[in-house]
């Protein structure tokens, strides 16, 4: 794949950002199934400025044998078996999310991506979960490393909670839709961004 004008891979040390959002019924990695995936893909525009370029989501049947936390279903709203809801098996979710992402690592001449997400120690450790649940052979992260828009959050705009630091930072945010794993990703995607993009002006 031919590699774009601006490519990503010397400006975090070969890591491409790739902002993820997961949604769960449980805090429990092993027990408890992922049911929301989003991915969002940053790239440079031709002015070197950090931008949201593909955006990818799934909904996701709960595996077998898995169980579901009714107070994790109540704080999300999800019903993990509406029929609208339209699930996929999560195998083939995580193989056609991270489809588009090992393209994007490969044009941004980058070795790997690296998960940005806020608090992303609960969406690291429910993806490498499911990695291992399906078998699948190797995965675009890093296994452990991560980004963390709680603590640019707070650097930039003294804010840690996601919804704060987005108002903090002038997005506009919306209750009804908080806790959507696609609507949770692209803020935190516009907020990584913007505190990227910021920063170069001091360079």
């Amino acid at each position: 794949m031919e590699v774009i004008q601006n490519p990503l891979g010397d400006r975090f040390r070969g890591y491409l950002p790739v902002i993820i959002d997961i949604e769960t019924a449980g805090f429990n990695a092993k027990k408890n199934p992922l049911l929301e995936i989003a991915a969002v893909i940053v790239e440079y525009d031709n002015d070197g400025l950090l931008q949201i370029t593909e955006k990818h989501a799934h909904n996701i049947l709960p595996f077998k044998n898995s169980e579901l936390d009714e107070a994790a279903l109540k704080f999300n709203g999800i019903d993990p078996y509406h029929p609208f809801r339209m699930p996929i098996d999560e195998r083939e979710a995580l193989t056609q999310i991270f489809k588009p992402i090992r393209n994007a690592v490969k044009r941004n001449a980058c070795n790997r991506a690296i998960l940005v997400g806020h608090n992303p120690a609960f969406d690291i450790g429910f993806l490498n979960a499911a990695i291992e649940r399906c078998k699948i052979k190797r995965s675009p992260f890093h296994p452990f490393s991560t980004f963390d828009t709680a603590t640019l959050g707070g650097l930039a705009y003294k804010q840690t909670v996601l919804a704060k630091v987005a108002i903090a930072a002038g997005l506009t945010w919306d209750s009804d839709k908080a806790h959507a794993a696609m609507y949770d990703a692209e803020k935190t995607a516009e907020i990584f961004c913007m505190i990227v993009n910021q920063w170069k002006s001091f360079q």
